[in-house]
């Protein structure tokens, strides 16, 4: 076993378990397949254990490798925490934030916070994602994201929420609505007629309308099953039927009155929430966190 570790050839490793495949990790490498496959082999033989196991699905790793990826990803973590520091010596001037949030947050955030950030700090970049609620956790857990803006996430011990706010989801109806107008409040077996449009199950908003069905006991089946919160729109607005979402994610249909949001009565759907979030013990550099402020004191 080699005395030392060649860290470039970790990268190889890490990318191969990140994006599941090795063809992935090189397509995100820009190299070839081959050259994945030999820096992997090259590094299980300096240090004498396999690293990565290949199945069906792609290639997962062994246990070693998982200690590997592990010191990969604190490793970079580390080099950010130490970009922070120097970026906090020499002030609010150059560098980097990196954001991923959900499809509904577009509007508001862009808009608003990081509109007035970028404004303030020309020359610090903000690279924006956007991803289902599974994938922005995913990716706050690994560091491949600084913050995180997401709807309803399940728990997770590598995150930590900064800060949340309730969110209701109403139904989001068209102006044809049959009872739009006639009621104050609607169930879940009040939508049962309607054809209806949800997002995928790694969607927070997903989620909590499950939970809300297991509530009270009705099953909606949906019509249409999108990962995007656009889709959904367009499905109302073209009078195709209704979905379910918070209203933050309309606004802008709603101020122009194109949709209509009516309330639910359901406690899941009532004390849905919004929650921006960073991993566990993470080290924000000094504009992350003012961004981080910013998105909050705007929430």
């Amino acid at each position: 076993m080699a005395e030392s570790i060649n860290e470039s050839r970790i990268a190889y490793l890490y990318e191969a378990v990140r994006c599941g495949t090795v063809r992935g990790a090189a397509d995100w490498l820009d190299v070839a397949p081959s050259a994945v496959s030999r820096q992997i082999t090259l590094l299980e033989q300096e240090l004498a254990v396999n690293l990565m196991e290949r199945n069906k699905r792609g290639v997962s790793p062994t246990e070693a490798g998982k200690l590997l990826v592990e010191y990969f990803r604190e490793q970079r973590s580390h080099q950010a925490d130490l970009l922070s520091k120097l970026q906090e010596i020499r002030g609010l001037r150059r560098g980097a934030i990196s954001v991923i949030m959900g499809e509904g947050f577009i509007a508001d955030v862009v808009g608003g916070p990081i509109n007035q950030f970028c404004t303030r700090h020309p020359d610090i970049s903000v690279v924006l994602n956007i991803a289902g609620t599974n994938e922005v956790i995913r990716a706050v857990a690994m560091d491949e994201a600084e913050i995180g803006l997401v709807f309803t996430p399940p728990a997770d011990p590598k995150i930590v929420s900064r800060a949340s706010m309730v969110q209701a989801v109403h139904a989001i109806v068209g102006p044809d609505f049959p009872l739009l107008g006639k009621v104050d409040s609607l169930t879940l077996a009040d939508l049962q007629p309607y054809p209806l449009a949800l997002t995928h199950m790694t969607y927070g908003m997903r989620q909590v309308v499950e939970a809300a069905m297991m509530l009270d006991k009705v099953r909606l089946t949906p019509t249409v099953t999108t990962n995007s919160i656009t889709v959904l729109r367009h499905f109302v607005r073209s009078g195709l039927g209704v979905t379910l979402l918070p209203t933050f994610a309309i606004r802008g249909e709603l101020e122009r009155g194109e949709l209509f949001a009516i309330p639910v009565a359901n406690a899941a759907l009532a004390g849905a929430e919004t929650h921006l979030i960073t991993r566990v013990g993470r080290k924000l550099s000094v504009a992350a966190n003012r961004l981080m402020q910013q998105i909050n004191s705007q929430m």
